[in-house]
């Protein structure tokens, strides 16, 4: 399951947007259990480097709506989270979190990205835009590979 869903569930037990770093780790490893200390500092930078996190002046503010994330009580988040995700996978996370059958997305973009001559990444944003799904912090990253001019 997804890291936005990981990155929520402490925020929504909190009934907050904003915590502090040690508190995120306690809620990640010590209430939930789902994670040892050093691996929720490694989650909390990921999910920053993918923008879920942005660091401010009173601790981390989630950068978008923790009430808007369903957080299933079997949910138990696997230990791939801790590793960086290319953008296509961060879009494809995207959208199967908005419901679309991952099957279906990925061949669908692996359609567009034949019929467009474009990177993957580039292919999974067009993809999403076109099925209503707000992937814009992902923009930057597919532009600058359809810039690079090369296909994955």
């Amino acid at each position: 399951m997804s890291l936005r869903v990981a990155i929520a569930a402490p925020f929504i037990q909190n009934g907050s947007r904003q915590l502090q770093e040690n508190e995120l780790v306690v809620a990640l490893s010590l209430d939930r259990d789902w994670f040892s200390p050093d691996q929720s500092k490694r989650l909390i930078d990921v999910a920053t480097r993918e923008g879920l996190l942005e660091p401010g002046d009173d601790g981390l503010e989630v950068t978008f709506d923790p009430a808007d994330v369903t957080v299933p009580d079997e949910f138990v988040p696997d230990e791939d989270l801790l590793q960086e995700r290319s953008a296509f996978e961060r879009v494809l996370d995207t959208l199967v979190a908005a419901g679309v059958e991952k099957h279906e997305a990925v061949g669908a973009i692996n359609t567009l990205q034949q019929d467009l001559g474009v990177t993957i990444e580039t292919a999974a944003v067009v993809y999403a835009r076109r099925e209503g799904i707000d992937v814009s912090e992902l923009v930057p990253v597919a532009r600058a590979a359809l810039n690079d001019g090369g296909s994955s």
